[in-house]
């Protein structure tokens, strides 16, 4: 591979990590979808519970955000009263080895940090 051929590539590289993280930026999304992912289905009070520190009217947003960006399914259950349950969609799932992946880093870094 040429030096040309290397930039090049790495140029590719670096775009799609920008369009990742446009996807997945912000303090919420990452642990919006682990919640969703860990327990495979979610209600919104389940995900409400889960992320500590969001307020009730940035989870809707980050949750409509996630579904347009096709990574979450939204279905309307028929109960009284009617609840929302939320699910990865098949696209979605690509991101559970990441999140996995995530968690892992997350947990041996805060060992390398506080020695625990």
């Amino acid at each position: 591979m040429t030096e040309n051929e290397c930039q090049l590539g790495h140029k590719k590289e670096i775009m799609a990590i920008h369009d990742a993280m446009d996807v997945l930026n912000g303090k919420w999304k990452v642990s919006i979808i682990s919640s969703i992912c860990y327990y495979n289905k979610r209600r919104f009070s389940d995900i409400l519970n889960d992320v500590q520190g969001i307020s009730n009217k940035m989870l809707s947003k980050e949750l409509k955000e996630l579904e347009i960006n096709k990574l979450i399914k939204r279905t309307v259950l028929d109960t009284q009263p009617i609840s929302v349950q939320y699910k990865l969609t098949e696209y979605g799932m690509t991101l559970k080895t990441i999140i996995s992946n995530l968690a892992e880093w997350g947990i041996e870094h805060r060992k390398v940090i506080t020695g625990k």
